[in-house]
């Protein structure tokens, strides 16, 4: 191990999940001289992992074998589960006191009881997932929301930051992923918000790009008016690169922590009716600045009937 890779304290990390996301943070950590060895079930994902340089596992067992860090980047909790702890658990093959780093946007509920049942095999279990997107993943720019014991969270934040230069410490564990599904909330709600107002303002006559205009320089400005409005709303293209079905289970995941805290939030409730019956007439696979299109159908629709 040279002396770059010895800075992050560790033998071999292992990363498991290899998409849109995955795939651009394991070759930060590989580019940074991190001994990170790659897996995903999808084979061109590997490929693509294998054709920039990093070393791939050729089943998911190997992925884990003796990594005293383990990263997972999958679709959502029930994955994570089965992947560590399932008919083939990667938790096995992984050294004595290793850490399970999950980045995935998995329900904080659930995180706590596996990292229950992950302790009672001396396996320490943090939260991180991220925020930002394709783009900063990237470039390393991501926000990383942390959960877990600060002590275990120090022994692998040099690696985080290979990933992200927002690193927030949120508390005990699955508290990452409390805040990563609140934040997705209200993101869902200012896009969704934009989106309608900039309908309505249409109609009356308002330029769609000079109200973004306005609003970038006013109080409604938030994410979605500065990053999503002219690029992907307005030419109606909806190509983001993050899914409406990931948005809409990032908010199922939110309504159920109120729900499981029992703190009334009707705002929710009313925001992840209207994502699901986006969900239903478009696809999961629909790119999630296409609610713009949903709602004009459902505007048409209204119409019609009056």
């Amino acid at each position: 191990m040279n002396g770059k890779t010895s800075f992050f304290g560790c033998k071999r990390v292992a990363f498991f999940g290899l998409g849109k996301m995955g795939l651009p943070m394991a070759r930060r950590l590989h580019d940074a001289g991190v001994p990170v060895v790659g897996f995903d079930l999808s084979g061109p994902a590997r490929d693509a992992f294998a054709q920039s340089g990093g070393a791939v596992a050729a089943n998911a067992g190997e992925v884990a074998e003796r990594s005293d860090v383990l990263i997972t980047m999958l679709p959502d909790g029930k994955a994570v589960r089965t992947a560590l702890l399932g008919s083939e658990p990667l938790v096995a093959h992984c050294a004595a006191n290793a850490i399970v780093i999950d980045m995935s946007s998995s329900a904080p509920v659930g995180t706590r009881e596996l990292a229950d049942e992950l302790g009672g095999r001396g396996i320490h279990l943090i939260d991180a997932p991220v925020s930002g997107g394709v783009k900063r993943a990237l470039d390393g720019s991501l926000a990383i929301m942390v959960g877990g014991p600060p002590e275990v969270v120090a022994r692998v934040r040099p690696l985080l930051e290979v990933m992200g230069n927002s690193i927030f410490a949120t508390g005990a564990v699955g508290s990452g992923h409390a805040m990563k599904a609140l934040n997705n909330y209200v993101s869902a709600a200012g896009l969704t918000a934009a989106c309608e107002a900039l309908q309505v303002g249409e109609k009356f006559g308002l330029d769609p790009v000079v109200m973004t205009d306005v609003l970038n320089a006013s109080t409604g400005r938030n994410n979605s008016t500065e990053a999503k409005l002219k690029p992907f709303v307005i030419p109606k293209n909806y190509t983001s690169g993050f899914s409406l079905g990931l948005m809409a289970k990032d908010l199922r995941t939110a309504d159920d922590l109120a729900r499981h805290l029992d703190v009334p939030a009707p705002f929710s409730e009313a925001l992840i009716a209207l994502w699901e019956e986006a969900l239903d007439e478009l696809s999961a696979a629909a790119d999630h600045t296409a609610i713009d299109a949903y709602l004009a159908t459902a505007a048409r629709r209204h119409r019609r009937a009056r």
